[in-house]
């Protein structure tokens, strides 16, 4: 009996949720100034910027070939699915925080802390991608000599890690963070001014090269492939489905930026219509975006001869069109700057939740009197970022911060399905274990289509029953969560087709994560177990969740019953 109750407490612990009280929605120690207007164009700036300039071509050249427009389709459309969600709760609980704190009031601590420390692993390596990004685009335009002389001067021969230290790009994270410590509304209207310019290029460039687009670079041509199987076999899906599937997993990155919306909660001039606005207006305005360009790119010139790191400009080079390479390398260079921007602002607002919480290091909480930033969290997060810019490649970058972006999407999507439903007990029950089975089932069936692909493409009975059972499980499952009672929500913005979205966000989510690499689950284990570390050494002890238990016993406290307010305001 006394194992049991151990059990039940160390559980109460874990799943405690934040309180938020109705008359404190609405109190910030921040600046509450960023219009729709602004979240819409942070949204944009920090997502359209190295997907368009490096990643598509990078994609297509060695993963999809001109097929990357179906990656970015499928890539799309998790990230709309996420983004709905994202909407959902900026309406609910617009503090800053991001999905952190939409979990933390719904579904409990552990859980909050996971979605958290993932979203501070998406937004780091966010800036640290965008700023090698931004480095290899300026040393693009000097023929290479800054990489040349680095990797002369200063190899790194370490499994994982770059071929060089970027010091230009740990530089631009430290003076990015200057920025932001200095004051919300001057970093606002300059990435206003940076993505207005950056949206003008993305129209020029699909203009322009509209009037040298050639359908045959779609076509298969064995002559110019020299029979190099490495490029595939030609064509417009040289590399199959399961290279489309790949790049769909990588080209995720590229919508990565449009959940930075969600951490300016308390910066945010009516939060609870205008985030969930500007979520979606941003992600819709990318996916045009990405889809226009990555269609033009391909059809500019063969895929295989795609420059791996300034895909776009070179292009247009190749077909003759001097002029228009270096009117967008000026708009990569404001997009990647923007991106840069939007990648940094949201990671000290994640570390500023956390650390107002407890669950990270109290000082990380500090807002400046003067800036009224969290200027010691804002300086941390880009000292971080500038380390993982320094030492890792893009490619190993853009890996792990798809694996930690994925699970937190996974996680919002799983919060949003056990709030709509949170009426009665039997009820709350029936949900849990639905979901748990949806995705066992989902994680099953990416599995099986990863590693038993070719069985199941010869359809081998084993491998079509295997995936039939899991399949089963998800449509079963989905129907008994989609027959029990939805709480009546009053808020601005509600997930249309529930359970249904959410479930198919948490499918797609899940099954681009099995699409990653090895070393990226690697990677990944090992910033999860710091992360554990940190909460169960430090956070745990030190939550401000400890002021809704009651009783405390051999240093182990019962959860005290939840306060209204906090019903209230997730209603």
């Amino acid at each position: 009996m006394g194992d049991v109750n151990l059990c039940y407490r160390i559980f109460t612990i874990l799943t405690r949720r934040k309180i938020i009280s109705q008359g404190t929605i609405e109190q910030s120690d921040l600046s509450r100034c960023l219009s729709l207007i602004d979240l819409t164009f942070l949204g944009v700036g920090s997502t359209l910027g190295a997907g368009i300039y490096v990643l598509a071509g990078q994609v297509a050249r060695d993963v999809a070939g001109p097929a990357v427009i179906v990656s970015f389709f499928i890539a799309a459309l998790a990230s709309i699915l996420s983004g709905l969600c994202y909407a959902e709760f900026g309406a609910r609980v617009p503090k800053a925080g991001s999905a952190y704190v939409y979990s933390y009031v719904t579904v409990g601590e552990t859980l909050a802390f996971i979605i958290g420390w993932n979203l501070i692993l998406e937004y780091i390596i966010g800036v640290s991608s965008v700023a090698r990004s931004w480095s290899a685009y300026m040393d693009s335009f000097f023929n290479g000599v800054i990489a040349k002389h680095f990797q002369e001067a200063m190899p790194m021969h370490v499994k994982m890690f770059s071929d060089y230290p970027d010091f230009l790009a740990f530089a631009l994270c430290i003076v990015l963070a200057i920025i932001l410590a200095v004051g919300v509304q001057e970093a606002s209207k300059f990435n206003l001014i940076f993505t207005g310019l950056n949206l003008l290029v993305v129209i020029y460039a699909v203009t322009v090269g509209a009037f040298k687009a050639d359908i045959k670079n779609w076509e298969i041509n064995t002559t110019s492939l020299h029979n190099n199987t490495r490029y595939g076999t030609g064509g417009f899906a040289p590399f199959g489905f399961r290279g489309i599937l790949t790049g769909a997993a990588t080209c995720f990155y590229a919508f990565v930026g449009f959940d930075a919306i969600a951490t300016t909660g308390e910066e945010a001039i009516n939060p609870r219509k205008n985030i969930p606005l500007s979520i979606i207006a941003s992600l819709l305005a990318c996916c045009l975006a990405y889809l226009a360009t990555s269609t033009i790119i391909t059809l500019l010139v063969p895929y295989y001869n795609l420059d791996e790191n300034a895909a776009l400009p070179l292009a247009f080079r190749q077909v003759g069109y001097p002029i228009a390479q270096y009117v967008i390398g000026v708009g990569a260079m404001c997009g990647l700057t923007t991106s840069l921007l939007g990648s940094m602002f949201p990671v000290p607002r994640v570390i500023y939740a956390m650390a107002s919480d407890g669950l990270l290091f109290h000082f990380l909480s500090v807002v400046n009197d003067k800036f009224k930033t969290p200027v010691r969290a804002t300086m941390v997060a880009g000292l971080i970022a500038g380390i993982f810019a320094l030492l890792f490649d893009l490619k190993s970058l853009v890996d792990m911060m798809s694996i930690g972006t994925l699970l937190a999407y996974t996680l919002v999507g799983i919060s949003v399905l056990v709030l709509r439903y949170r009426i009665e007990e039997e009820s709350n029950h029936k949900v849990t274990l639905s979901i748990l089975s949806i995705v066992m089932a989902s994680a099953s069936i990416s599995m099986y289509v990863t590693f038993l692909g070719n069985e199941i493409a010869e359809g081998k009975w084993w491998a079509l029953l295997l995936i039939s059972i899991s399949g089963l499980i998800v449509l079963c499952c989905t129907i008994l969560v989609a027959v029990q009672q939805q709480n009546n929500d009053d808020i601005y913005f509600k997930v249309p087709l529930v359970p249904v979205i959410p479930i198919l966000s948490i499918f797609v989510n899940v099954f681009l994560m099995f699409k990653l690499r090895g070393p990226t689950w690697v990677r990944f284990g090992i910033w999860m177990g710091l992360g554990f570390l940190i909460y169960f050494i430090y956070g745990i002890r030190n939550s401000s969740a400890k002021e809704n238990i009651r009783k405390e016993t051999d240093d182990i406290d019962y959860p005290e019953t939840l306060h209204n307010d906090n019903e209230k305001l997730i209603n």
